[in-house]
């Protein structure tokens, strides 16, 4: 049952600010722009790709394995995975750097200001898939670029199948590294603007793609998602959620529970149908890692959404 989750640990600094940006921001200034926003409310969450997918990975009682790298200010972030029994062994500590970070301002309209520093991120290239003994199963999540591309080369010529998650890291590859990904993965997961951002560089339909590897799944937000395999298509209802306060992390929810079924053997109907109910038990919460939730109750809350157990 062991995974390895290569990708970004990260903490996520969200500031509220209560008043609209288009009141403060003049249009025809904008090149001198100067703005300060008084932001009340502050938060600091856990977050980055892996360690929100560690985190639900864990919860359903799959044994992840995070390869990232991290900052001089990682100890909060190391007592928390310690407390939650998460392996560490292949998280690397980048000596003067600061693990990555994300400092988000939300106006009262859900608008966002974001500015991200990628820190210790950017040496993800100096972990290696071969430290990681007796993985059955990978996913390659954002990260800093050089490492995406070597583990994915890495995961390639050890023989182990992989995930290729390329989420918001999408942009910094070209049409030739992305068909590469396809190539060396087993399987391919992105939402519907990445799926159409995946085709355009790559020169490919998402049809086409998904002929490469064993599945490619294409998440839809609110319409629940669509899993592309074998020449066939198969549509994946959403599940409702109790309530919607926060996105943040739902796409790395629905990641863990592709990796627990494809690594529990069930089939795509169940998969995918298990990823979309941990999505949104995760945006009825804040944050990336608030949410809980025990197997048991999965279970009941499988077959109230579709009839039928998980397992």
């Amino acid at each position: 049952m062991r995974t390895l989750i290569c990708g970004s640990i990260a903490y996520d600094t969200i500031m509220v600010f209560h008043d609209r940006f288009k009141n403060h921001i003049l249009p025809e200034q904008l090149h001198i722009l100067n703005v300060a926003f008084l932001v009340p409310d502050l938060r600091r969450e856990f977050g980055g790709c892996a360690g929100n997918i560690a985190y639900n990975l864990g919860l359903l009682g799959g044994e992840p394995l995070i390869m990232a790298t991290v900052g001089d200010d990682y100890l909060p972030y190391d007592e928390r995975l310690t407390k939650l029994k998460l392996s560490q062994q292949h998280v690397r500590r980048i000596p003067n750097t600061f693990t990555a970070q994300a400092f988000i301002t939300t106006d009262l309209d859900d608008n966002q200001i974001t500015a991200f520093h990628p820190g210790a991120m950017n040496h993800s290239h100096e972990n290696h898939v071969a430290d990681a003994r007796d993985v059955k199963l990978g996913i390659i999540a954002p990260d800093g670029r050089e490492g995406m591309l070597q583990h994915a080369r890495e995961f390639d010529a050890a023989g182990i199948p992989f995930i290729f998650d390329p989420g918001q890291g999408l942009p910094m590859f070209g049409g030739a590294e992305l068909n590469a990904f396809v190539d060396q993965a087993s399987y391919v997961t992105v939402n519907d603007y990445e799926g159409q951002m995946l085709q355009e560089r790559a020169g490919a339909k998402l049809e086409q793609l998904a002929k490469k590897v064993k599945a490619l799944v294409v998440t839809l937000g609110a319409r629940g998602s669509l899993v592309i395999t074998n020449g066939r298509s198969i549509e994946i209802p959403p599940v409702k959620p109790e309530q919607v306060v926060d996105p943040t992390g739902c796409g790395d929810a629905f990641r863990a529970g592709l990796l627990y079924g494809i690594i529990a053997g069930l089939d795509w109907p169940v998969t995918a149908r298990l990823a979309s109910l941990l999505g949104s038990i995760k945006v009825a919460s804040r944050g990336g890692q608030n949410h809980r939730f025990t197997r048991d109750e999965i279970v009941q809350r499988y077959q109230e959404a579709f009839g039928s157990k998980p397992w």
